[in-house]
């Protein structure tokens, strides 16, 4: 799958990316930080965190991981999987669904499009696959930046929840 968007390239991902996706991660944290959001993915970056190299390895090798590449450079990174992630407060859907597991953009391509062409990326991903249900999770807090960030690429609000102290957003979107 080559879907190109506004010269941005999404092909499926693999374990050679995850040293990529780690970096997208840790200067999102970093970024983040830069802003004074300390509380939505603390600040040690994503590679020294424990366990963080392992997920990020698993989610190329165990689910379904696409990159969006722009001048042939990995720009942002999508997972796909059937379900929320075990260790968060979410039900599975009551029916088929894709979750949205992992989106994270490189900092320097900010404001060009590409989490949204990953999110059109997901959607597309889940009709080939017959489903109709396509649903994320994130971070709550702040000034919800990132829940209007999925509802302005067509998700609703389905259900808040409380991961600890860490508020989160169940988003839905229909697909069929």
């Amino acid at each position: 799958m080559n879907d190109t968007t506004h010269g941005i390239r999404i092909r499926p991902g693999s374990l050679t990316d995850a040293p990529a996706i780690l970096d997208m991660l840790d200067s999102a944290v970093v970024w983040m930080n830069e802003r004074g959001n300390t509380e939505q993915w603390g600040t040690t970056p994503y590679s020294q965190k424990p366990g963080g190299v392992a997920r990020v390895e698993r989610y190329t090798t165990e689910n379904a991981p696409y990159i969006a590449e722009l001048d042939g450079r990995p720009a942002g990174a999508l997972v796909l999987d059937s379900g929320p992630s075990p260790q968060m407060p979410i039900a599975p859907a009551a029916e088929p669904e894709r979750y949205v597991r992992l989106l994270v953009t490189d900092r320097r391509y900010a404001g060009l499009g590409i989490g949204a062409a990953l999110l059109a990326h997901a959607v597309e991903e889940t009709r080939r696959a017959g489903v109709e249900l396509l649903r994320v999770d994130c971070w709550a807090g702040g000034g919800g930046e990132l829940v209007a960030f999925y509802e302005r690429n067509g998700f609703t609000r389905t259900e808040p929840f409380l991961s600890g102290a860490w508020p989160g957003q169940v988003l839905a979107r229909r697909v069929g």
